[in-house]
């Protein structure tokens, strides 16, 4: 079996997290009840080859026979290996190895004021056209049957300080951010600091968030009338709103610009939430909004105007080092972390063909980014410097290419390059062809008719 494929690749390039052992594998498999055969591409070495093949950039199935030398398997031996694979398994594996990276977190220095502080937002990934997937997910709206792809919407929760991914939930291309949400809140303990854009700032999320001891910090949602003007008159609860007065109470001023309020809960309940859920919110909640501008990468001014139930000004400041406003400005780093799983890693297209399949590539793309980010952790503590200095990329391109035993290097320390602006454009130019807008089909049949014109 080649030394059953080389050690499970040499336990996956000896792991750092020590998760994804051949007994830690065949524990989970135990456990959920899964019986296999001694085979060559057992549960253990399937999944070290499913790691090996997202860490060289998600290649094909093909190439993989050739990242372990001597692999007895054909490119279809492995694809139904990993069909053969239950998806509870690999979500077990990605669950072990949160669990295992999860400590780190916990220490004081990847701490906000005391607080664990993460990550949420909402990206997209595309994936091959079959009618499996387009049933699953849907495609764009605008593109013809046969003319586009299948995409899928994904809701990630990263941890602030360390970049560890925590859980990443796909559903339907148009399912909304806060419909998911909830799925995430589990990861979260009393305490812990949720930082995403406008879309979480409304009553039932924060509201939501409260009831599990977890405090929020968002930019006011842009239906929300903001007005810091002292005793200033509001619509009152249950009253029909009036243009251009804000739903809220004034409660008190902290500042300049910056006040506690009192949100009523609105009547209609929103299409994400149950009834039941609902029903148990609180009738209002108490919360604080501040406004501040500060100049943006590029050197314009940028107002932020944010929701927050960090009501107390002295423990949690609304500027200087360690503020609200450097925690909000932090909110960014989470599109870099997007960037890093789509970009560099590829997440951005997957390669299965049915929706088990793709949820088990992102158990897998999450276990790949999960060993990137503790390797880096380390490099961090190893080279004195802090964990987002050290390069992603040159981190992952070290667990492609390291030998077994290998000892880790000095990894790539990006230079720090404050208030840097870079326009999102394109410089190489996209080859001339036609944008495919009929079914392929149709095109077939004309390019048919135009050969026997000529």
């Amino acid at each position: 079996m080649v030394a059953s494929i080389v050690g499970a690749v040499a336990r996956i390039k000896r792991d750092p997290l020590g998760a994804l052992g051949r007994g830690a594998v065949e524990a989970v498999c135990d456990e959920l009840g899964y019986a296999w055969r001694d085979r060559t591409l057992d549960p253990a070495a399937t999944l070290a080859l499913f790691v090996q093949q997202v860490l060289h950039g998600n290649c094909p199935c093909a190439e993989v026979r050739h990242l372990v030398a001597g692999s007895p398997f054909t490119p279809s031996a492995y694809c139904q290996a990993r069909a053969r694979l239950p998806l509870a398994v690999y979500q077990s594996m990605l669950t072990r190895v949160v669990d295992a990276a999860l400590p780190r977190t916990r220490e004081p220095q990847h701490r906000w004021r005391g607080h664990r502080v993460f990550h949420v937002d909402g990206t997209t990934f595309s994936m091959p056209d079959t009618p499996e997937l387009q049933r699953a997910f849907g495609q764009p709206a605008g593109q013809r049957a046969g003319c586009g792809f299948p995409a899928a919407h994904l809701l990630v929760l990263f941890s602030a300080s360390t970049g560890l991914l925590l859980d990443a939930a796909a559903g339907p291309l148009y399912t909304g951010d806060l419909g998911v949400a909830a799925e995430l809140h589990p990861h979260l303990d009393a305490g812990d600091v949720l930082v995403g854009d406008d879309s979480f700032g409304t009553y039932a999320h924060i509201a939501l968030l409260l009831q599990g001891g977890v405090h929020g910090l968002f930019p006011v949602h842009h239906s929300r009338i903001v007005d810091f003007t002292p005793d200033r008159p509001h619509c009152p609860e249950g009253k029909r709103s009036v243009a251009g007065m804000p739903r809220s109470r004034w409660i008190r001023s902290l500042g300049h610009d910056d006040q506690l309020l009192e949100w009523f809960k609105p009547k209609q309940r929103p299409a994400w939430m149950t009834a039941a859920a609902f029903a148990a919110l609180p009738a209002s909640i108490t919360v604080r909004e501040l406004r501040r501008t500060r100049t943006g990468p590029a050197g314009n001014p940028v107002t932020l105007t944010m929701v927050t139930t960090l009501l107390d000004p002295h423990d949690y400041p609304a500027d200087g080092h360690g503020s609200i406003l450097d925690l909000r400005m932090r909110r960014w780093d989470v599109e870099t972390n997007i960037r890093h799983l789509k970009s560099t890693m590829r997440l951005d297209v997957l390669r299965c063909k049915t929706e088990a399949g793709v949820r088990k590539e992102l158990c897998v793309f999450g276990i790949v980014y999960n060993l990137v980010r503790v390797t880096m952790l380390e490099a961090a503590r190893r080279q004195e410097v802090p964990v987002a200095r050290v390069s992603f990329a040159d981190t992952l391109r070290w667990l492609r290419h390291a030998r077994p035993g290998d000892a880790m290097p000095e990894l790539i320390v990006n230079p720090h390059r404050p208030g840097r602006a870079e326009p999102r454009v394109v410089k190489r130019r996209a080859k001339p062809h036609d944008l495919m807008n009929k079914p392929r089909h149709e095109l077939r049949q004309r390019l048919k008719t135009q050969v026997k014109t000529a």
